[in-house]
C-alpha cells in the first residue's frame, strides 16, 4: 500500500525483478496513469523507482541478466535476458536447427481469460475417465507482448504453474518473465515444440487488451498474425473464437467483430475455427450468419457440440480460483466459455489423431 502525497492510501504493484523489496517509510515515484484513466485490468498504481531509502538501492537489484538480448529496449527500464535462441543458451543448438512445428496444434486466443478456461477444460477432458490418454498433456503457454509485458502480472499463469498444469511458459517480444525468453513469435513457437516438448501450445496476450472502438484499432489483431506464423512453421492454428451473448456492446454480440476482423483481414493463412453448436435457435442462426464471412476467407469452420454448463462448472472448480472475462463468469456468459472449450476440444482431437502422439498418448 502507498500513502500518496494527499494522504490517501492506494494499492500499487512493485516489480521485484527490477528493485529490492520496499520497507515502510520508503519514498517512491509511482506511475498513476492507469488509475487516473479508470482502466480495468491495469487500473492500479505501479512503482517506478525508489526515491529515498535508508539503504542503497540499485536500479536493478538482481544485476544484469545472464544474456545479451534486451527487452524494453531504449528505455530506462531496459533489461537483459537470456533468450532461448542466443549462443549462450543451452537451447541454442536445438533452435538453430529447428524450422518446423511438425503439425503441433496451437490454440490462439485474444483474451488472457481464455488461458485458464482452456487449460482447465483440457485437464477435465483428459482426466476422470473422459479420455484414453496415457499421460497428462504437455501444455506450453506463450505470452505475447500485446497486453501486459511482465508475466508476473498474470495470476492465471502463476496458478496454472503452481498446479503443475503447464509444461512451461514462454515470453517473446518485449514481454518477459517466462521460463523461456524468445525474440519473436516464430522462435517462441519453436521453443514450445522442441524445448518444452509440448503436445499443445496456447498463445494469448497477457492481461490488458487494448481497444478503440474502430475496425482495426485493437491489440487482438495479433491473433491473425499468429495464424500466419503457425502455418508458416507447419503447425495447426486452432483459433479460439470470441463469442458472447452477455456483452451489451453490439460489436461483440455473437461472434465478436474482433474475431471476424482478425481472421478476415490479418490472417492470410487458413485457420481452424471451432464454433459451438448452440441450443438456442436464434443465437445459432446469428452465429452461422456471422461465420459466413470466414468461409469466404477459406478458413475451416468446425461445428462442435457445446459443452453443458454443468460440465464446465466441474472443470473450472478444479482450478479453485475465479475465471472471469470482462467481469463475467461462467453463469453470466456461458457461451463465451463454451466457445473456448469447443476450441480446446478441437485441438485435443488433432492431438489424438496425430501419428506422432499415438505411441505415448493413446493406449
Amino acid at each position: 500500500m502507498l500513502t500518496m502525497a494527499d494522504g490517501s492510501c492506494c494499492r500499487a504493484v512493485h516489480d521485484l525483478t527490477a528493485f529490492e523489496p520496499l520497507e515502510p517509510g520508503d519514498h517512491v515515484l509511482a506511475n498513476v496513469t492507469a488509475v487516473s484513466l479508470g482502466l480495468g485490468t491495469g487500473g492500479v498504481h505501479f512503482v517506478h523507482a525508489p526515491l529515498q531509502t535508508n539503504r542503497p538501492t540499485p536500479l536493478f537489484a538482481p544485476g544484469p541478466g545472464p544474456g545479451h538480448i534486451m527487452k524494453l529496449r531504449y528505455t530506462s527500464l531496459q533489461r537483459s535476458v537470456l533468450a532461448a535462441e542466443e549462443e549462450a543458451s543451452p537451447h541454442h543448438a536445438v533452435l538453430a536447427g529447428a524450422r518446423s512445428l511438425e503439425q503441433l496444434p496451437v490454440l490462439i486466443g485474444e483474451l488472457h481469460s481464455m488461458l485458464p478456461a482452456a487449460v482447465s477444460w483440457l485437464r477435465y477432458r483428459t482426466g476422470m475417465g473422459n479420455s484414453n490418454m496415457m499421460r497428462p498433456l504437455r501444455i506450453a503457454y506463450i505470452m505475447t507482448d500485446g497486453g501486459s509485458l511482465p508475466l508476473a502480472v498474470s495470476r492465471h499463469a502463476a496458478r496454472l504453474k503452481a498446479l503443475g498444469w503447464l509444461a512451461g511458459t514462454i515470453t517473446y517480444g518485449h514481454a518477459y518473465g517466462g521460463d523461456l525468453e524468445a525474440v519473436n513469435k516464430y522462435t517462441a513457437l519453436l521453443a514450445a515444440k522442441h524445448v518444452l516438448h509440448a503436445d499443445l501450445a496456447i498463445v494469448t496476450m497477457g492481461p490488458g487488451i487494448v481497444g478503440t472502438g474502430t475496425a482495426l484499432g485493437f491489440s487482438g489483431m495479433e491473433t491473425g498474425e499468429l495464424v500466419n506464423a503457425v502455418r508458416a512453421l507447419g503447425g495447426l492454428p486452432v483459433f479460439i473464437p470470441r463469442i458472447s451473448f452477455g456483452d451489451a456492446r453490439e460489436r461483440h454480440c455473437g461472434l465478436s467483430h474482433h474475431t471476424r476482423t482478425a481472421l478476415g483481414t490479418a490472417a492470410i493463412a487458413e485457420a481452424i475455427v471451432p464454433l459451438p453448436l448452440l441450443g438456442a435457435a436464434e443465437q445459432l442462426r446469428l452465429l452461422r450468419e456471422q461465420a459466413e464471412d470466414l468461409l469466404e476467407r477459406e478458413h475451416e469452420l468446425r461445428w462442435i457440440a457445446a459443452p453443458a454448463v454443468e460440465q464446465m462448472e466441474t472443470a473450472f472448480q478444479a482450478y479453485e480460483a475465479p475465471i472471469t472475462s470482462m467481469g463475467r463468469g461462467l453463469l453470466d456468459d456461458p457461451l463465451f466459455f463454451a466457445a473456448v472449450c469447443a476450441a480446446a476440444d478441437a485441438a485435443l482431437q488433432l492431438i489424438c489423431a496425430s501419428p506422432a502422439a499415438s505411441s505415448d498418448l493413446n493406449p
